[in-house]
């Protein structure tokens, strides 16, 4: 089975990245850019029948930093 995750930066928190992609986008030329957010997917492929409390786990120790990141787990199939 296949998983996606999308972990993003949550509201308040500065995203640097995201300031220079916007940074860029007016740079060349690109008008009507509110704001740039920049995060990360990620995908797995897992056993089947990995519930959703483990791929909860697997986030919350390892691929996102829930202190300043937020993320979301969907089925990829």
């Amino acid at each position: 089975m296949q998983v996606r995750v999308l972990v993003r930066l949550k509201p308040g928190v500065l995203d640097p990245q995201g300031r220079a992609v916007h940074h860029a986008l007016e740079g060349m030329g690109f008008e009507g850019v509110g704001d740039v957010r920049i995060g990360r997917l990620i995908e797995l492929d897992l056993a089947d029948g990995t519930d959703h409390d483990t791929i909860k786990a697997m986030c919350e120790k390892l691929l996102a930093n829930t202190v300043i990141e937020s993320f979301t787990i969907e089925s990829a199939e």
